[in-house]
């Protein structure tokens, strides 16, 4: 039993085949017992076993333990589609995760998780194992495969998949070319959404959403649901997610998105996915122009509210925001503070198991993509579904995803204004000044950002079941930027060192009329880039910091990166393996721009450490999208509100960025330009040389 950890990781392969089949590619087989066998291969166990035991398969041992019964998850069939958004899903998920969670070791750990393979729906069990890796201490450094290798067909078009098969069967696993992605397959340019369909359906973006539900499960074992700050992360996260899509709405000569609050009307956005689920072998469904929300009736999924428990959860959430305070399951007063507020607010719009009065102010989020994912078949007349704004991999593939977040965002808004405004005494950092900005790139000039379009390779060969093994690479299209560098310069005043906290954010300076935007919307828009500690001696201090050294985002080798290659197998070697997959993708850390210039404004605050710090030991931990993704087992490290200093409503005296800044501030005016071209990767600017 004295193989390493990372063997769990072969059940990612080719998730839909049998658990006993060999996996990846060096040909590792799970020695199986006989009794793990389902029903339909246990009356042939001794040939199957002795089929896939040839002498060039590596075996590993798997111990034979009594498990649980797991018989609830056949509740779930195995071709259906699973989502977490399904009270009955997540129930089924939270009840494995439990289990896997359960087991005392390792190998018990990997043993229980073997006998489920072939009894659980893939999709939930994909994600079962996922929440348990991260979250138990023997696997939580693992690496874990990106969704878009293990379910490919959540994130390309179907007609992908009948070339890759074509590929797998016909080509030399050596000789397989890319196939190619269209960059335009969802729809024309004769819908104005398809405009920044470049930002909805790229692949990062979508698996940043995922991975970020996998960190923060809101069903399963209490101490895995309960992390620091997490309601208020919830808040902040998709609040940034709306910034920046609202950035590229406006890049894209769009206006900024609608929020969905009448859900009685037509909705005219529709969505046409072009997606099949191949477990489930069916089409995700579309939603077309105009559809009308009915009352959801599903008894196949357990799943039956009206749109007035909507309006009833909505309101009674705005008269808690209102009056201040929320009535918990006791029947207490719970009041919403200055602080502790938008965590208790974004627990129960979550509607985690968190939740202080599910049964008062019900679970509007999830409903509210329920209803929009049964849109179609309400009651499951034509047995059809839900569409992907039901499912949290690829809900962001929706423009509906955006109109029902900046509803969301609105309730969370509401809230703030109930707070008092940042004095000049919170904002300031006593004899700290900032005295100038700038941003370089190689070959731009001076505060000028470029992007261009790059074409980038997936192996989607570990999705593609019953297929001959081997590389299938699918080549797609997506926004970059040239790399860049922020140069500060702070005077510290005081004579003696100071720390402090660098806090870089953008905006647009216009709305979509071109009008200079007004302070009170702006700061909605800032997008956050960067935070990081800096140690400021007495007199001029110059600060340089690479834009991928971004505190928000992630690499694109760690988003994509092939486990296969350089896997380590001693668990002593992990940290410098580890794997932290979420994080917003570094490839999209800034909107698209424009071929004139879309003028834009850099904002640089540096805070008073000792109002900031948190005291903790976070060494070995992954830091690196910690503004987003808070830190694994650990506080959110930063002791201030989330999206400070922005997250608050102005004083009155405020109409202009200018007129918000104290000397710890600066803003620079800075152009983001696009150049319309397709580059390879293989070309792409390294950021050390800029």
């Amino acid at each position: 039993m004295s193989r390493g950890v990372t063997d769990i990781l072969y059940l990612y392969d080719r998730p839909a085949e049998p658990v006993f089949v060999p996996r990846g590619d060096n040909k590792v087989a799970f020695d199986v017992p006989a009794s793990y066998l389902t029903d339909h291969y246990r009356s042939n166990a001794v040939e199957i076993l002795s089929r896939f035991g040839e002498a060039d398969v590596e075996k590993i041992p798997i111990k034979e333990l009594t498990i649980p019964s797991i018989d609830f998850a056949s509740q779930l069939g195995r071709r259906e589609n699973f989502s977490l958004f399904i009270p009955k899903h997540r129930r089924l998920a939270g009840r494995l995760v439990e289990i896997l969670l359960g087991m005392r070791t390792y190998e018990d750990f990997l043993s229980a998780s073997v006998f489920c393979h072939d009894r659980v729906n893939p999709y939930m069990y994909i994600y079962c194992l996922s929440v348990a890796i991260l979250h138990r201490s023997d696997t939580q450094n693992l690496p874990l495969p990106t969704l878009c290798e293990v379910f490919p067909d959540k994130y390309m078009d179907s007609a992908v998949f009948v070339q890759a098969r074509d590929e797998a069967n016909i080509v030399p696993a050596g000789s397989r070319v890319p196939i190619e992605i269209p960059r335009d397959y969802t729809a024309s340019d004769l819908d104005e959404e398809h405009r920044v369909a470049y930002f909805r359906e790229d692949l990062g973006i979508n698996l940043h959403h995922w991975h970020w539900h996998l960190v923060y499960p809101f069903t399963g074992p209490r101490q895995v649901v309960r992390k620091d700050r997490r309601g208020e992360l919830l808040y902040y996260m998709h609040q940034q997610i709306m910034a920046r899509y609202n950035c590229e709405r406006f890049c894209n000569n769009l206006s900024r998105v609608k929020k969905w609050n009448n859900w009685r009307e037509p909705i005219p956005e529709a969505y046409f996915p072009k997606l099949d689920s191949l477990v489930a072998s069916r089409a995700w469904p579309a939603r077309p122009s105009n559809s009308v929300l009915r009352d959801v009736n599903r008894p196949v999924d357990e799943v039956q509210f009206d749109i007035q428990d909507m309006e009833r959860w909505r309101d009674r959430l705005f008269e808690a925001i209102q009056t201040g305070a929320i009535q918990n399951d006791r029947g207490e007063r719970v009041q919403l503070t200055e602080m502790g507020g938008i965590d208790v607010l974004g627990d129960i719009m979550e509607a985690s198991i968190l939740s202080p009065n599910m049964n008062l102010y019900g679970d509007l989020h999830n409903f509210m993509h329920l209803a929009l994912s049964y849109i179609h078949d309400p009651d499951h007349r034509y047995l059809e579904s839900f569409s992907p704004i039901g499912d949290p991999s690829t809900a962001m593939r929706d423009p509906i995803f955006y109109r029902l977040h900046q509803y969301v965002e609105e309730v969370f808004q509401q809230h703030k204004r109930t707070l008092p405004s940042y004095s000049p005494q919170q904002l300031m950092y006593s004899n700290v000044k900032v005295t100038a900005i700038s941003i370089t790139s190689n070959n731009q000039p001076n505060n000028t950002l470029s992007t261009f379009w790059q074409q980038s390779d997936v192996d989607m060969s570990r999705g593609l079941d019953f297929t001959p093994r081997g590389s299938v690479l699918a080549r797609f299209t997506h926004l970059q930027h040239v790399p860049f560098v922020y140069n500060i310069e702070v005077d510290n005043q005081n004579n003696q060192n100071k720390i402090g906290t660098c806090r870089i954010f953008m905006g647009p300076k216009t709305d979509e009329r071109g009008l200079p935007m007004p302070f009170r919307d702006q700061k909605n828009f800032m997008i956050e880039l960067d935070k990081f500690t800096v140690n400021l001696k007495p007199g001029k201090n110059q600060i340089r910091r690479r834009s991928d050294e971004s505190n928000i985002t992630i690499p694109f080798e760690r988003t994509f990166r092939n486990l296969e290659a350089g896997r380590p197998t001693d668990i002593t070697q992990l940290d410098e393996f580890n794997y932290c997959g979420c994080g917003w993708p570094q490839h999209m850390l800034i909107p698209k721009g424009t071929k004139e210039g879309f003028p834009s404004a850099l904002f640089v605050m540096i805070s008073n450490f000792d109002d900031d710090k948190v005291e903790q030991d976070v060494q070995g931990q992954c830091v690196n999208a910690a503004s987003y993704c808070g830190i694994r087992n650990k506080k959110y490290p930063d002791a201030r509100p989330m999206g400070f200093p922005f997250d608050r409503w102005p004083g009155d005296e405020v109409n202009t960025l200018s007129q918000f800044l104290t000397e710890n501030m600066r803003t620079v005016d800075v152009t983001i330009r696009h150049t319309n071209t397709v580059l390879k990767r293989s070309i792409a600017v390294s950021e050390n040389n800029v």
